[in-house]
Order: structure tokens, then sequence, then C-alpha cells
């Protein structure tokens, strides 16, 4: 079965051994590396983003995450230079799903961030990324992905069962914003708890 025709009640499989997704497009990041000793996932942080800037479709995303964005390809890219981050997982506008680095790997995707006193979410945390935008609403292939892939995180990863899911605004409030008003916490909670 494809990952896109998994059904709504289904749930992707993650190898707790390798931290990879079972079947899914795995585009491996440089920008990662181990979690600190003893630490394990507690914390699933949602993002979004766009290349350019409410753009989708393009490859500049999985680009990004691998160091290989072409900085002269749009003017925006310039505030990129030197940038060096990634996610543990994408989801594409219709559900398609990649994984740019191991959930038992750290990303680099929450910077500066602190979450219930905890400094440093990067290191306990899993980030995943929605292709979109804080001015675009979420397609429902994504909320379905998104609940699958948590399903399926729950079930290697005890650490996280039915812990804290939150946006990366809420462990970087004031300097970050997504995934932004446009993201419905209740339809992924209905998601979740069908």
């Amino acid at each position: 079965m494809s990952m896109k025709s998994l059904k709504l009640e289904s749930y992707y499989k993650v190898q707790s051994n390798t931290g990879l997704i079972e079947g899914a497009h795995y585009i491996p990041s440089p920008n990662c590396d181990e979690r600190p000793q003893g630490v394990v996932p507690e914390l699933i942080v949602v993002h979004n983003i766009s290349l350019p800037p409410e753009q989708f479709g393009g490859p500049e995303i999985s680009q990004l995450f691998t160091n290989q964005l072409d900085l002269e390809a749009d003017p925006y890219f310039k505030g990129l230079e030197g940038l060096k981050v990634s996610a543990h997982a994408l989801i594409r506008r219709d559900g398609e799903l990649l994984q740019f680095v191991p959930f038992s790997q750290r990303a680099w995707h929450a910077g500066l961030s602190c979450f219930e006193g905890k400094q440093a979410c990067n290191d306990f945390s899993i980030g995943i990324e929605l292709e979109g935008s804080d001015h675009t609403v979420f397609t429902a292939a994504q909320y379905e992905a998104l609940a699958a892939l948590i399903k399926g995180l729950w079930l290697a990863y005890p650490s996280l069962y039915k812990r804290k899911i939150v946006g990366h605004s809420d462990i970087a409030p004031g300097r970050k914003t997504d995934p932004g008003p446009f993201f419905i916490w209740e339809s992924l909670n209905r998601l979740l708890e069908s």
C-alpha cells in the first residue's frame, strides 16, 4: 500500500530501531546530530514552511534542509544564506510524507525555545513541517497524514504517547508564529481520537 493511500484510521509504521518511517521517501539531511545521552522524544512540534513564501510544490524545502538551496533562484533566499536547519518530516499539500532526519536523532527545527521550563526543545522533540503558511488553509490530506504519523510515533516511542503536541509558536513565542491561525487544532485532535 502506498503512503498516500493510507486510510484515516491507519498509521505510518515507524521503526523505533532506525527512527525511519517505513516506506517513506527519505532524504538525509546533514543538519542533525545525536540527542543528549538518555534523552528521548517527549514533544511533537508542528511547523509550517513554504519556499519561496506562499509558493508550494517545488524542491526548495528539500534543498534548504539538505544545504543545496540555490540562493540566486529567488530574492527571498538571500536571507537564508548560511542557515542550517532541518525537520524530521515534511508533509506536502497532497499529503505526501518526506523524512529528513531519523526520529532517534536531533533535528534542527526549534531554535531558541522553551517548553514547560525546559530549554533547547530540539533535544527532546520531533519537528514536523507542513507545507503551508500563516496565511493558507491546510489540506485535509495534510491533517490525515499528520494524524497517521503522530499515531505511528506514539506506537514507536511510548515517551510521546498522548503527551504534548504544540506549535512552534508555543515554544518560541514572539519569535515564531507557525503553524499559524489557519491550522485547526480541533481537526487534528478529532483525527487522533478516531
